[in-house]
């Protein structure tokens, strides 16, 4: 992975940490689909890996921790009828899952109060927008039912 936010010297996951297992795909390929292992199960365990310093270590599991099972990040890919074009896209999903769980959060909001001067402008432009509101109204006229006292 290139470097990026909380990966600033890049990353690179040794070859020897992935395992690929290929099974028959129920996906495209004509007549040798059931006859080719096209589709491809890759397995990362991200706790025991070398890439990775220990605070990224703990980020990526505190990230991916409900995507773990038995501690492996398992990836799925049998959208192609080649093996080759599989393997490349769940190689090209964990870099993606990696690359996001090693984003640093997002700072926190602040919270903050509007200025007594901003309050104020904000009701007088109220009180203008109900006043050009009550001008476009009908007159009172002696008689309607507008002008009526009711007791």
């Amino acid at each position: 992975m290139p470097p990026g936010p909380g990966n600033p010297g890049g990353l690179v996951v040794p070859g020897s940490e992935l395992t690929e297992r290929f099974s028959r795909s129920s996906g495209p390929g004509g007549q040798s689909v059931n006859t080719t292992d096209t589709r491809v199960e890759l397995l990362f365990t991200p706790g025991t890996s070398s890439a990775f310093t220990p605070a990224q270590r703990e980020r990526v599991l505190g990230a991916v921790g409900r995507l773990l099972v038995d501690g492996e990040i398992r990836i799925v890919a049998s959208a192609h009828a080649s093996q080759l074009r599989n393997r490349n896209e769940a190689r090209a999903r964990l870099a993606a899952l990696l690359r996001d769980a090693l984003m640093p959060p997002p700072p926190t909001r602040r919270r903050t109060r509007p200025s007594r001067r901003a309050r104020q402008r904000r009701i007088d432009a109220k009180k203008q927008r109900g006043q050009t509101k009550s001008l476009r109204r009908r007159p009172n006229q002696p008689g309607d039912q507008a002008s009526r006292i009711v007791a």
